[in-house]
């Protein structure tokens, strides 16, 4: 019985398909048991190779792959596009796979290691979940944009973002600041070690300086979408009138529960202070413009692709923090007696 494809040759092996294109690849990071594990199962039952792949163990991976996690996510393309720009003048060529936000990027990386020959990647918004572990079982050279990989151990990562906890605790200063005590934060999954769960604790550090209760149910879990921020602010304000001020985790939710608090016939920032997180053009030209922290994307982008061409000659992963602006809008103000 022959074998026609490496998902053949894995199950037959009981071992993952990005394990067999490793082997087949004669890449170090493989253990003896499972190369041989492998090799039996080819020569047992007469692997052929397709015509794509039948000189795969002679040819070396041939491009890096940017995963963008959010097709919708107007501040992550933006920082895809130019790190286009930036790979332009490397050689190693660089092109974008786009994922829904409730897709699992890690699988994406590994289908793109086994079957389409990517050799390195760039992860924009991802998820440091269990699920990240594929990171260190792929053994390539990967960069973590927008998200801080520094304590998951990783000796094949780097990464670059700004200090999440720190701006969130900002801004959730600022809006303390102007006399809001009831304030709702709507934004991504509070656990685990990724973005949404550090801008989660900023927040909580800013409300326990101040002495500050927090209700659990003003903290409304969203997709990063106009839509669902919309809906989020809908089902929160039918239940919570009192709330003066909402932070929100990203510019585009902020514009989302703008205008449904408008709907609500409540007026921003007169009635309800908004925040915003990431800084997108878009912020600047809405009414109100919105108060929000500013990402330096051109700056994440470039060092992104500078890291990722440096660990391919053979450099050391490297953790990048990169700065952070509060950008003062319309959309916050002293809260109304």
């Amino acid at each position: 019985m022959e074998i026609y494809t490496i998902r053949d040759v894995a199950r037959r092996a009981g071992v993952a398909v990005s394990t067999v294109s490793r082997v087949l690849n004669g890449r170090p990071d493989v253990s003896e048991e499972t190369r041989k594990k492998v090799m039996d199962v080819v020569e047992e039952y007469g692997f052929v190779q397709n015509r794509n792949a039948r000189n795969l163990k002679n040819t070396k991976p041939i491009f890096a792959a940017i995963i963008v996690r959010g097709r919708r996510n107007a501040f992550l393309n933006d920082i895809a596009e130019q790190m286009i720009e930036c790979a332009q003048g490397f050689k190693t060529p660089f092109l974008i796979k786009y994922i829904d936000e409730e897709d699992d990027e890690f699988d994406a990386m590994r289908q793109l290691y086994a079957e389409k020959r990517a050799g390195s990647f760039i992860l924009l918004g991802a998820r440091m979940d269990e699920r990240s572990e594929a990171v260190r079982a792929v053994g390539v050279p990967v960069v973590f944009a927008t998200v801080d990989a520094a304590n998951m151990g990783y000796e094949n990562a780097s990464s670059v973002c700004i200090d999440d906890r720190a701006a969130t605790r900002a801004m959730m200063d600022h809006i303390l600041a102007q006399g809001h005590t009831r304030v709702a934060v709507i934004g991504g999954c509070r656990d685990g070690e990724d973005i949404f769960a550090k801008r989660y604790l900023g927040a909580m550090d800013s409300l326990s300086a101040h002495g500050i209760d927090y209700d659990a149910e003003e903290y409304i879990l969203s997709r990063f979408t106009l839509e669902d921020a919309y809906d989020s602010a809908m089902r929160l304000f039918s239940a919570h009138r009192n709330i003066t001020a909402v932070l929100t985790m990203s510019d585009m939710m902020a514009i989302g529960v703008i205008r449904a608090l408008r709907d609500l016939g409540l007026r921003v920032p007169q009635d309800v202070s908004v925040s915003g997180f990431d800084g997108i053009e878009l912020a600047r030209y809405c009414i109100p413009s919105i108060t929000t922290v500013r990402q330096p994307p051109e700056e994440i982008a470039r060092r992104s692709v500078a890291l990722l061409c440096d660990m391919l000659d053979g450099g050391a992963p490297q953790h990048v923090k990169v700065d952070y602006a509060l950008v003062d809008g319309e959309s916050v103000a002293r809260v109304r007696a």
